[in-house]
């Protein structure tokens, strides 16, 4: 790629999901960091998320994560709420990156940093994937604390997406202050007897 720049992969978790915050992160590995399992996280078992997850911060020349909630996400739209949260976490980057390896086809641009998208970017780059494991495993995590104030809906499995079992509860019991209310939360496609 750009060689002889300092690259920052960037990734985000949650944009499918009907309840709690986008997370985002952005990661520099050292220019020679191979992995012989990292890859895009939604591939990779629980376990090697997590073990994934302290190799990727022990390695990383620098990383960041940064939350932007169901609130925020509602006001501004889902893509510009998870991209809000991929500048965040640049921001937060102890050393600024040269140029961005953005997961996705859709980016604005930071600052005045080059960047380049790719689709499925997290089973090529290795910074776009080890982004992918730290944005998914914080945000499981905090959807796992967020369970327990709210365990009828299941966060601790389905981490708010939109399984069955969600939309059964979310039609049961209502939405929670975590809920997106500018997504299609109930089914549609539900069958009523009348």
């Amino acid at each position: 790629m750009y060689h002889n720049l300092t690259e920052a992969g960037c990734d985000e978790a949650g944009r499918g999901c009907l309840a709690g915050p986008v997370v985002a992160a952005a990661v520099i590995l050292p220019r020679n960091f191979r992995h012989s399992v990292l890859n895009d996280s939604k591939k990779l078992t629980a376990k090697q998320r997590s073990e994934l997850r302290e190799e990727i911060m022990d390695s990383a020349i620098a990383w960041n994560v940064a939350f932007v909630d169901n609130d925020a996400i509602d006001e501004m739209n889902i893509l510009r709420a998870s991209i809000r949260a991929m500048h965040i976490a640049i921001e937060g980057l102890e050393k600024e990156p040269q140029f961005l390896l953005i997961d996705g086809n859709r980016f604005y641009s930071y600052k005045s940093i080059d960047y380049m998208t790719i689709v499925k970017g997290d089973s090529i780059y290795f910074s776009i994937a080890a982004a992918s494991v730290l944005a998914k495993t914080h945000r499981d995590e905090y959807m796992n604390k967020i369970h327990n104030e709210f365990p009828q809906y299941g966060w601790d499995r389905n981490k708010g997406y939109p399984t069955r079992f969600h939309r059964d509860a979310i039609a049961r019991y209502g939405i929670t202050p975590y809920h997106r209310k500018s997504f299609a939360l109930l089914d549609t496609q539900m069958h009523f007897d009348f």
